[in-house]
């Protein structure tokens, strides 16, 4: 009987579902986190009709015909791209993106990795450095005799330093834009990679091109809506039932073609 293979079908694409909506409510704190949303599609159709084939000698044409589905797949889970609320922590080196964008570091094999996690630190050589300990792009570095920073909008980072009333410039911070940031490989550690599907990146300064700015002071939290994870949960779980269901159905009557003598 196909309506097993199809009900397990269904039962796998509401698996993966719930899969992605545990994962979502997990990174509930994680900075910069954007929620993924599992999508589906139908599989093939049998044809044992075809919609407009001739039924009859005298031309009648079958409006509909007879197409019996397959059953469901699964056919992406994407990023939901969306700014979350800006939180304020009052860190010198905690920056929030505001728009578009994604700051840029240096793998330790040199690769260029982006994310929108702006919770950086420094190092003992005064290098700023993301939480992973990997260089921000274009590599400032903080003297040690610096009093104070300030990173304005524009990613401009100044050092205040004692006997000196002016500021000095110590470089600008850059964000990385793409075409499709939802095509981008997700790597963990709230870093992505490019791909084929995302575009080649982008480099400008904060605010111009389309890319958003910085705010010094905040982080960007998670974009998660624990609301509407949860109604989907409670859907994905129905529909998993539903499908067990059919599946204890067509055991049943399977079972009692085999009882007929």
């Amino acid at each position: 009987m196909k309506s097993l293979h199809i009900a397990a079908t269904g039962m796998s694409a509401q698996q993966m579902r719930v899969d992605t909506i545990a994962n979502n409510l997990a990174n509930m704190s994680t900075t910069g986190y954007n929620a993924r949303r599992a999508d589906f599609a139908d599989l093939h159709y049998q044809q044992f009709a075809r919609a407009g084939a001739i039924s009859a000698q005298d031309g009648t044409v079958l409006p509909t015909g007879v197409q019996l589905g397959l059953g469901v797949r699964p056919s992406s889970v994407s990023m939901q791209v969306e700014q979350g609320a800006s939180g304020y922590t009052g860190g010198d080196l905690d920056l929030a993106i505001e728009g578009r964008g994604f700051l840029e570091v240096v793998l330790p094999d040199g690769q260029p990795a982006y994310t929108r996690d702006g919770a950086l630190h420094r190092t003992g050589d005064g290098l700023i450095v993301n939480a992973e300990g990997f260089e921000v792009v274009p590599g400032i570095v903080i003297p040690d005799d610096a009093r104070a920073l300030s990173i304005n909008a524009e990613g401009e980072v100044y050092a205040y330093f004692v006997g000196q009333v002016e500021p000095q410039l110590l470089g600008q911070i850059s964000l990385v834009g793409f075409s499709n940031e939802k095509g981008l490989e997700a790597m963990g550690s709230n870093l992505f990679l490019e791909s084929a599907a995302s575009g080649p990146p982008v480099v400008g300064a904060p605010g111009a091109d389309g890319l958003g700015t910085l705010r010094q002071g905040y982080l960007e939290e998670s974009s998660v809506d624990a609301v509407r994870e949860m109604t989907d949960l409670i859907k994905a779980q129905r529909g998993y039932e539903l499908n067990s269901k059919i599946i204890t159905a067509a055991d049943q009557m399977l079972a009692a073609t085999t009882q007929v003598r």
